[in-house]
């Protein structure tokens, strides 16, 4: 059975583990990425009759601030750092709650029981 000082250990070393992974991250940012394909309106157009022809792809990143829902119109390029970035959101979530975790295992370690 490993020694507390054995575990600490790994708990640090999980830690500095999550910490790099942390520090690779370029862009984050919290939101929903669509990709969109829109009717004209115009009758006369093929789009109106054939879903295939739909004019775009548009991008469309929607996020909470200040509480309301916004939504912005991205262009290929732009949609292609956010879809980065918010998947860089959910996997720092995900390292920071493993990092809790470990700090949560660290406390209980010099906890005297």
């Amino acid at each position: 059975m490993p020694t507390a000082a054995a575990k600490s250990t790994t708990s640090r070393e999980k830690i500095a583990q999550i910490q790099r992974a942390l520090s690779d991250m370029e862009y984050l940012s919290s939101g929903t990425l669509l990709k969109r394909m829109k009717v004209c309106g115009n009758p006369r157009c093929h789009c109106a009759s054939d879903p295939a022809a739909r004019h775009g792809p548009y991008f469309q990143w929607s996020y909470l601030k200040a509480g309301k829902l916004r939504h912005r119109t991205l262009t290929p390029e732009q949609a292609e750092i956010m879809r980065s970035a918010i998947a860089n959101h959910r996997k720092a979530k995900k390292l920071l709650r493993a990092w809790e975790a470990q700090t949560l295992h660290l406390l209980e370690l010099k906890t005297p029981k």
